[in-house]
């Protein structure tokens, strides 16, 4: 008689599988943010991101756009958006590699999506011929950002 293996509910894989993801991560031998699949877990630069200079970006309307949708604790800047989530709290709900992934290509995430893809010029379609090819902000601006919303506790 075939035994049939046990899923784990949802899964899609066996049980067997996520004890040995378990295993592995609890003895070091793979991170946790490596198996998830919401996070890129590597940093984009070697320079750690500066949060003055994130704060900077997220503020200036024509280099990031972030406040069209979102809204922020930034009093100075008028006509903050309500499309998406605040970005109040932004570092106490997601890791410093969740909020890398989302500004990065938030598509990953969410096909769907209305966020631009920050850093990524792959499957975009109707980019005017000066900026194809090119990401809206470089890596050093993703990693500035990344370290401003890290604060916003």
């Amino acid at each position: 008689m075939m035994r049939r293996a046990t899923r784990l509910k949802g899964a899609g894989c066996p049980a067997w599988l996520g004890w040995v993801l378990l295993w592995a991560v609890l003895h070091g031998q793979v991170s946790a943010q490596t198996t998830t699949p919401d996070a890129l877990s590597e940093p984009l630069t070697q320079v750690a991101g500066d949060a003055t200079r994130g704060r900077s970006v997220v503020a200036n309307r024509s280099l990031s756009l972030c406040l069209l949708c979102h809204s922020g604790p930034l009093p100075e800047v008028q006509f903050q958006g309500d499309l998406a989530p605040s970005l109040a709290g932004a570092g106490a709900r997601w890791t410093a590699a969740q909020l890398r992934l989302r500004l990065v290509d938030s598509r990953q995430i969410n096909p769907q999506t209305i966020m631009p893809a920050y850093h990524s010029t792959v499957g975009l379609t109707r980019v005017a011929a000066p900026w194809r090819d090119q990401p809206i902000l470089n890596a050093q601006q993703i990693e500035d950002v990344i370290a401003y919303l890290r604060t916003l506790r």
